[in-house]
């Protein structure tokens, strides 16, 4: 089988390929020959496995050797002038995958006010849960509603509405940020396991995303100085070697982080969360008819020049764009013309 995967570059509209991570061992844990030993799947995605793999990657000693450390930062591509504070200080594969950048003068916000913007340095990739919209998808990556949770208040509100997938990799700045500006309307969080993101397992598992843990966070963003895009969740989803989700939201730069609660107004933009290493998932779900999404992302998708997994499985062109934290990602629909 070929395990090639493609990705658009957004700001030049090249084909890039993707080196997946232990991408052998993750196929062959979620291969369909292994569909009659679930308790191998099971304890690959159980938390213990999870943590001691994070412990191997990213705590352990041997990872930390300046050999290792810097050949990883020359293949993967970090910028070190984006970073905080000094780079002396980042002597550890922990450190440089938690670190904290200079945001507010590399990822630029879009001149439009009332802006949707990326929560992620990611891979996206956009879609409809309305059948008869142009973006309709099967729900390859997510069950909906099982995604909020069962018996979520919010699941209606949600029916038939817009989703974006952004998919983390391992060597992405790993904060979060709030894509929308609103009101938190509703947090809590959701028991799951601890499947990878890479896209072989994605496609290879039924709706990985919906049974991982994960957290839930409800805006409402018709209020004053809210963006006006209805009610949006934001799903923040753990994955292999990811065993928590640091709630971190700052007015101002990464300045007095707060953990979220209900009632807070977070403008878009801002950051929010902070994953622990490795790779994961942001989830966000819009409603019905409220925005329009960028006319790049939507071209980008139905690119056929590029291998992708996930085009190969649907049988349909599905390209994911490599993204930026608080680039543009939506509008409100009234004004898109």
């Amino acid at each position: 089988m070929n395990h090639t995967h493609q990705y658009i570059d957004r700001a030049t509209g090249n084909v890039v390929r993707e080196h997946l991570l232990a991408n052998s061992v993750v196929s062959a844990l979620y291969s369909p020959a292994l569909e009659r030993a679930p308790l191998v799947t099971r304890l690959a995605s159980s938390r213990y496995v999870s943590r001691v793999l994070g412990y191997l990657n990213y705590d352990n000693v041997l990872s930390s050797r300046a050999t290792g450390m810097l050949k990883f930062l020359r293949s993967s591509g970090i910028a070190l002038s984006e970073f905080v504070g000094n780079l002396s200080e980042y002597d550890t594969a922990r450190k440089i995958f938690e670190r904290q950048i200079r945001y507010w003068h590399c990822r630029p916000m879009p001149p439009e006010a009332r802006a949707v913007v990326c929560p992620a340095d990611s891979r996206a990739l956009i879609g409809s849960m309305e059948e008869s919209s142009g973006l309709y998808l099967k729900q390859k990556f997510f069950s909906f509603p099982e995604l909020l949770g069962d018996g979520s208040p919010w699941q209606r509100s949600f029916e038939g509405g817009d989703y974006a997938v952004f998919r983390l990799t391992p060597e992405k700045y790993h904060y979060t940020h709030s894509p929308v500006s609103g009101r938190v309307l509703d947090f809590y969080s959701v028991d799951g396991r601890y499947y990878p993101c890479n896209p072989n397992a994605a496609v290879q598992l039924v709706t990985p995303v919906s049974k991982n843990r994960r957290v839930v966070t409800v805006f409402d963003t018709d209020c004053p100085n809210g963006s006006v895009v209805g009610r949006v969740a934001m799903i923040e989803v753990v994955a292999l070697m990811i065993g928590q989700i640091e709630q971190c939201h700052s007015e101002q730069r990464y300045e007095n982080p707060r953990a979220l609660e209900r009632g807070m107004f977070l403008r878009a933009g801002a950051p929010k969360a902070l994953f622990r290493p490795g790779s994961s998932t942001v989830v966000l779900l819009f409603q019905r008819g409220r925005v329009r999404f960028a006319p790049d992302l939507v071209a980008n998708q139905c690119r056929s020049d590029i291998q992708s997994r996930f085009s190969l499985t649907l049988g349909e062109p599905l390209a994911e764009t490599d993204v930026a934290v608080r680039s543009l990602l939506a509008l409100p629909a009234e004004e898109e013309g």
